[in-house]
């Protein structure tokens, strides 16, 4: 523990950001870096308990207590060095995790708890600065390969383990980038694609092959894959949008959320999107449907479009600006947010049911219709009933639904494959991590369901270690702590 009463004498600071005025007008990141000494006293918060909860929240089980105190210490090598042992991309989870380790911290059972996810953000940006973080092939390869399929970070986590063991790793992307959610889901004010860039560049360097622009049991037949392969692993997430079932739903101008986002980000990596095929958000009364990080997502990427107004609505009621009684410490806390994309303008409401949208005579949407509506739970069922007389009709050129994923393509490979599927539509594995197909595993989104990055890399990780183990009898890949 590197200062005994550092809890007590300093306060939580949030990371610093680049002002709203200035930021709205670019896709450059929000947040800025600490200064050194406020770094350092934000790492001297970490109590170092006897029993560290924080690794519980984390999936990865990071070594959180070792690093703020490295990082106290003015060791940020070996900080880096302790970061790495349990996560393979710092730089992503420092960025976009909601970070379920800070919900528990034991500092937060009576105060505000340690900023973990930004001193872990500034671990890895240093080391990338200092030249730390640098390309480790294995020294001997072992002969056998592994298609990983899906370029996401449960894909790029399994390839780096894999590798890491010396297995000869080739991963499929039927996109034309690799990076799947992080590259197309995530905007760039939230993590820049450099970011992602270099990771992939050091990968690359390591050994791994990326192969672009193929799609699994399309392009290349699921057969000729198990064929040329010791190993297959499905990594291809949850892609499949939640759809919204109310007349009107055919309207021009309603569009899943990821394909809104995914255009924006197509067009900062600098792809030619004619303006007939882009969904803009300029001039336009903006309606997001799903309260969660991806419709915040579609709030700050509208806002930076030049939308007229943004209203982003939620089925749920508001959660309470601290835990309710039903939901204390060390569980992840169900409380009020605020993004950065929110703090940036537009309009939260809550406990708005959607009823029905209405056009023009061109068959484009101008009006959400909806209701206020309260949450009953009988008998551990939960219904949301309408309240009388509270109709709303909103303004809306463009709406766009932000209601999560229910599960992986189920199209091609996994029809050919012949993989079992579980009652919520995901990919059934063992405890093993393999599908009810032999030397077919799978892990992340695809087998758990829409979920965090951070969940994903542990995944990945999770699945490398089974894969080994399967090809060699035996593996000295890390155990996860989850």
């Amino acid at each position: 523990m590197g200062k005994v009463t550092g809890f007590i004498d300093i306060q939580r600071l949030k990371q610093p950001a680049r002002p709203v005025n200035e930021r709205v007008h670019d896709w450059r990141e929000v947040y800025l870096p600490y200064p050194e000494q406020a770094l350092t006293d934000q790492a001297s918060r970490c109590m170092d308990c006897g029993i560290p909860f924080c690794h519980q929240g984390c999936p990865l089980g990071n070594l959180i207590p070792d690093w703020n105190d490295l990082v106290y210490r003015d060791r940020r090598k070996a900080a880096i060095d302790r970061l790495h042992a349990t996560n393979n991309f710092p730089e992503f989870t420092g960025r976009v995790c909601p970070a379920p380790c800070e919900g528990a911290c034991v500092l937060g059972i009576h105060s505000d708890p340690v900023t973990i996810k930004s001193v872990e953000a500034s671990i890895i940006d240093r080391a990338w600065d200092e030249g730390w973080v640098v390309a480790t092939p294995p020294e001997t390869r072992t002969g056998r390969s592994i298609a990983v399929i899906g370029s996401g970070p449960a894909g790029l986590a399994t390839a780096a383990q894999l590798n890491r063991a010396g297995h000869t790793v080739t991963v499929f992307e039927r996109d034309d980038r690799i990076g799947g959610l992080l590259r197309y889901g995530i905007p760039e004010f939230k993590m820049e694609k450099r970011i992602l860039e270099r990771r992939l560049t050091l990968m690359a360097e390591e050994g791994i092959v990326f192969k672009t622009g193929v799609n699994a049991g399309v392009d290349v037949p699921i057969a000729e894959l198990k064929a040329r392969f010791d190993a297959v692993v499905i990594t291809t997430g949850a892609t499949r949008p939640r759809d919204l079932p109310v007349p009107g739903r055919e309207l021009k101008g309603i569009h899943f959320a990821m394909e809104y986002l995914t255009q924006q980000n197509r067009r900062n990596e600098g792809d030619d999107i004619a303006e007939s095929d882009f969904i803009s958000a300029t001039g336009k009364h903006v309606v997001i449907i799903g309260g969660g990080d991806t419709g915040a997502d579609c709030l700050g990427t509208a806002l930076r479009q030049g939308a007229a107004s943004v209203r982003q609505l939620e089925l749920l009621p508001q959660p309470p600006a601290s835990r309710a009684e039903e939901n204390p410490w060390p569980l992840w806390p169900n409380i009020f947010r605020v993004s950065t994309a929110h703090e940036e303008g537009g309009e939260r409401a809550y406990s708005i049911a959607t009823k029905k949208f209405s056009g023009n005579a061109r068959g484009e949407v101008t009006m959400l219709h909806a209701s206020t509506v309260n949450m009953v739970s009988t008998n551990g069922r939960v219904e949301f009933v309408p309240v009388n007389g509270s109709d709303i009709d909103i303004k809306a050129d463009l709406v766009l639904l932000a209601m999560g994923f229910v599960g992986p393509d189920t199209h091609g490979m996994l029809t050919t494959l012949g993989v079992k599927m579980t009652s919520r539509g995901t990919i059934w594995r063992d405890e093993r991590w393999m599908t009810s197909v032999p030397g077919v595993f799978t892990a992340g989104d695809a087998q758990r369901g829409q979920s965090l990055v951070v969940w994903a890399i542990a995944e990945g990780r999770s699945a490398a270690r089974a894969v080994d183990e399967y090809l060699m009898g035996r593996t000295a890949l890390p155990a996860p702590l989850t």
